[in-house]
C-alpha cells in the first residue's frame, strides 16, 4: 500500500483498475497525459475493440506500423517465445476466443482446445514493423499491462515526480527512498494473503489462473503450443527492473522452469504450484506467511 498521507489518482482503463500514488497531487496536466497514454495504448493493442490498431489484423492479412515502444515489446516476446519452444506467444489470442475469452466476453467455448498458429509461419514483426499473412488475433496481455505500467511510470519521471507507485490491479512500479510493504494475494482467496515484500525502486508483477477463470478448468493462461489452460502452476510473483519484463515473466513461469529464465533476465521470483507447494528464488525478499 502507498505511504499515508500520499495522493491517489485512481482510474479505469485497458479493462481494469488504476492507482497513482504520488507525495503531492498531481497537476491537471500530469493527470490528463496520464490517462492519454492509457487510452493511445488500448487504441493500439486491444483485441477486445473492432477500432483498435491491431484489430484489424484479425479481419484479414495486411501490414501495420506500431509505436517506438513496441520495438521492446518485440523484443521480450521472441525471447521468450523461443526460450519456451512456442508455449508463450502473442498469438494466443484465437485459442483465448475459442475457449469463450472473447471481445463479447462471452465466456463459453466455441470448440475444443486449438494451438496457436506458429510465429514463424505467420507473422512477420520487426521493431514497429508487423506484417500478418493471414488474419490473425494478436494477443500482447503477458507483457502489456507491464509495459503500460513503465510507460506511466516514465509520464511521471518527466514531469518531475522522483516518488512514485504506480499500481494497475497488481502490477506495480515503484520509485523514491522510502519502500512499500505490498501483500501477496492468496491464490485461492483474494481477501487473504500468503505473505508480504518490500518494494523499492522495483517493479512487481503476479499472475493467477484465479485472475480469469470461467467454466470447468478454463482460465486466460494457455499454452501456445496446445491451447489448453496450464494447471500445474496457480500463481507467480515476480520482481525485475521493469514491469514489462516483470509481467512477461510472471506469464512465462507457467511454462518453463525459472531457473531456465534466469540464464537471460535479472529476476527474483515466487511461484505456488497446484499442490500448494511454493518456491522461490535465493534473492527474493518476500515473508511468506506460515
Amino acid at each position: 500500500m502507498p505511504h499515508p498521507g500520499w495522493s491517489i489518482f485512481s482510474f479505469e482503463g485497458i479493462g481494469t483498475q488504476w492507482e497513482i500514488s504520488t507525495p503531492e497531487v498531481l497537476a491537471p496536466t500530469v493527470s490528463h497525459q496520464l490517462l492519454q497514454t492509457v487510452a493511445a495504448y488500448d487504441a493500439t493493442w486491444s483485441r477486445f475493440r473492432q477500432d483498435s490498431l491491431v484489430s484489424g489484423l484479425s479481419r484479414g492479412p495486411g501490414s501495420i506500423t506500431l509505436p517506438e515502444h513496441a520495438v521492446a515489446l518485440q523484443s521480450l516476446y521472441s525471447t521468450l517465445y523461443q526460450l519456451s519452444d512456442a508455449a508463450m506467444t502473442p498469438l494466443i489470442g484465437t485459442s483465448l476466443e475459442r475457449l469463450g475469452y472473447d471481445a463479447g466476453y462471452t465466456l463459453k467455448p466455441s470448440g475444443n482446445p486449438e494451438a496457436a498458429p506458429r510465429w514463424e509461419d505467420v507473422l512477420e514483426w520487426s521493431g514497429t514493423q508487423l506484417t500478418a499473412k493471414e488474419p490473425l488475433v494478436l494477443d500482447i496481455g503477458a507483457a502489456g499491462k507491464g509495459q503500460l505500467v513503465d510507460l506511466l511510470g516514465e509520464v511521471l519521471r518527466a514531469s518531475g515526480h522522483s516518488d512514485f507507485l504506480v499500481d494497475g490491479s497488481g502490477d506495480m512500479l515503484h520509485a523514491g527512498s522510502q519502500p512499500v510493504t505490498v501483500a501477496l494475494e492468496h491464490p485461492y482467496n483474494p481477501k487473504q494473503a500468503i505473505g508480504t515484500l518490500e518494494l523499492q525502486n522495483s517493479a512487481l508483477c503476479a499472475s493467477a489462473s484465479n485472475r480469469r477463470a470461467w467454466g470447468d478448468g478454463l482460465h486466460h493462461v494457455l499454452d501456445g503450443t496446445t491451447g489448453k489452460p496450464i494447471e500445474t502452476t496457480v500463481a507467480t510473483w515476480t520482481l525485475a527492473a521493469s514491469a514489462m519484463v516483470a509481467d512477461a515473466l510472471a506469464t512465462a513461469m507457467f511454462m518453463m522452469e525459472p531457473s531456465s529464465l534466469e540464464e537471460d533476465f535479472d529476476f527474483s521470483w515466487l511461484r505456488v504450484s497446484s499442490n500448494g507447494a511454493a518456491t522461490f528464488s535465493r534473492h527474493f525478499e518476500g515473508r511468506l506467511f506460515t
